[in-house]
């Protein structure tokens, strides 16, 4: 029913995104700003609350809860996993935007700084670092306990409605909670769709920019269907090979591209880069975790800020389902430090190494590299690279690896869909995942064809709103959960100790 009911949603959606992108954009627009304008206060106070939640159950008594049973061990090395759920959470996003975000944040910068300023430098890297670094990752981690706690240490399902039964009890498993996982497939299949789409449109940038391909949606469509084909290879090969094998390459190929910038770049630049900008980030993160404006900068903080945590919670079940997955064996604490703080940790390292890099050549060295946000945000990567040594040597290799993150992105998507629409099942069939693999492949397709891409993505983001008030109660539901078995765990220890007291006492 849940699968059956999904499809036909997404169909019509898509259907409606063909004939009329016009109109989906404008209704979904206005739905969108209605949700940021009324409930922006919402998004701010939930997201910087799952941070405060997540870091709370770590330093609990909980963090020694393992996510599984007591004597089970890791599947995954820990590097693996950590390229598992950097690959899986933002990979393709930070090639994409490792430049054009604190690029955009100079030509445009919040808190009323000048434009093109040392200040507004200052500022871009740090909302750089605040929009890919602790909330989203906070987001990500609490629907993923959620679901690694339930599903490998209470035996539940692995769905989104499993983790709400400390709540609802049997209620979980009816339409209550079919509802719940209608809406997590909907937002990721929305999400995965549009994100396929957009990254197709850099891939067929890069690709032009590079050798001077054409750029038009014929090239952009056969793009689409060559990489179908190698997600679709790798996500019928299974967790162990196909997901494991590309999420090493990406972290490979995204550790050799930063560390070549590096030592090429402005490296003096970069580390001190570095070290201000998270300084000035662990300064002012409350301020900037609450800072909504109303009456000076709110534009750029729903234009910004408020889209992503809207677009981060949209990508949450996604995500939050496939880590889980990969994440059977690990103790609570040992969990939310992987999560939260070493993707962040990568992303800071990032958005230094190339957004530092462009504002170098921007500030200093008047290379005009932000013009190509304004003009084309998919080549800013590209023309930076091209500044340095081998530019295009390491263009190619940024393309790659921009392929790398796309194949790994759609082929975790199409492993979750296929878990969450065959009943939580661990390791969907085959065919469930060629089915929802081809199915987003299309939907990107129909939408590249017909300009209605912006339109699916804001209308994955509006399915944002009651996710957000779904993942809080999955707060509350998480620590009941958490509460009864340490209480049950202290009642059996008192049970031990006054069992050994009495043999003493009757041994003496």
């Amino acid at each position: 029913m849940v699968f059956a009911i999904s499809i036909t949603i997404i169909v019509l959606f898509v259907m409606w995104g063909m004939i009329a992108p016009e109109h989906l954009a404008a209704v979904t627009d206005t739905l969108f700003g209605f949700s940021i304008d009324t409930f922006g206060w919402f998004y701010l106070m939930a997201t910087f609350g799952f941070l405060l939640f997540a870091l709370y159950l770590a330093f609990s008594r909980f963090g020694k809860i393992k996510l599984g049973r007591d004597e089970d061990k890791p599947e995954y090395s820990t590097l693996t996993w950590f390229a598992m759920l950097f690959s899986a959470g933002m990979g393709i996003g930070l090639v994409f935007w490792g430049v054009g975000e604190p690029l955009s944040h100079y030509t445009a910068p919040p808190e009323g700084a000048a434009p093109a300023s040392t200040e507004a430098g200052r500022l871009a890297l740090r909302y750089s670092f605040f929009h890919w670094g602790l909330h989203p990752w906070a987001i990500y981690t609490i629907i993923a306990l959620a679901l690694a706690y339930f599903q490998f240490r209470k035996g539940y399902k692995g769905l989104i409605s499993a983790a709400f039964v400390p709540l609802l009890g049997d209620k979980a498993h009816g339409p209550i909670g079919k509802l719940i996982d209608v809406l997590a497939i909907i937002a990721t299949a929305f999400g995965v769709a549009t994100s396929l789409g957009f990254g197709t449109v850099q891939i067929s940038g890069g690709l032009n920019y590079v050798f001077g391909t054409t750029n038009t949606v014929a090239f952009q469509i056969g793009i689409v269907c060559v990489l179908t084909v190698l997600y679709l290879v790798s996500a019928t090969s299974g967790l162990d090979k196909g997901i494991k094998i590309l999420s090493n390459t990406n972290l490979t190929l995204a550790f050799l591209l930063m560390l070549f910038v590096l030592l090429v770049g402005p490296t003096s630049f970069i580390l001190d880069t570095l070290t201000t900008t998270l300084g000035g980030y662990l300064q002012n993160i409350t301020q900037m975790s609450l800072r909504l404006a109303p009456l000076s900068d709110s534009e750029w903080i729903g234009s910004w800020t408020l889209f992503y945590w809207a677009w981060w919670i949209a990508w949450a079940p996604f995500v939050g389902t496939f880590i889980a997955r990969v994440s059977k064996g690990r103790t609570v604490r040992e969990f939310i430090f992987g999560v939260l703080l070493v993707p962040s940790a990568l992303s800071f390292v990032w958005f230094s190494v190339f957004g530092g890099t462009a504002l170098k050549f921007e500030l200093f060295d008047k290379f005009p590299v932000a013009d190509a946000v304004k003009n084309d945000v998919t080549t800013s990567l590209f023309i930076t690279l091209g500044h340095l040594p081998l530019g295009t040597i390491i263009s190619v290799l940024a393309l790659l690896l921009i392929i790398t993150f796309f194949v790994t992105s759609a082929d975790s998507a199409t492993f979750v869909l296929g878990m969450l629409s065959s009943d939580g099942a661990l390791n969907p069939t085959a065919r469930m995942k060629i089915t929802w693999g081809v199915m987003q492949s299309l939907i990107a397709v129909v939408l590249l064809m017909s300009g209605g891409l912006q339109g699916l993505q804001t209308a994955s983001i509006i399915a944002a709103l009651p996710f957000a008030v779904i993942m809080v109660l999955m707060c509350v539901s998480l620590l009941k959960a958490f509460g009864a078995e340490d209480k049950q765990r202290r009642k059996i220890e008192r049970e031990r100790q006054k069992k050994l007291q009495s043999l003493l006492e009757s041994h003496t």
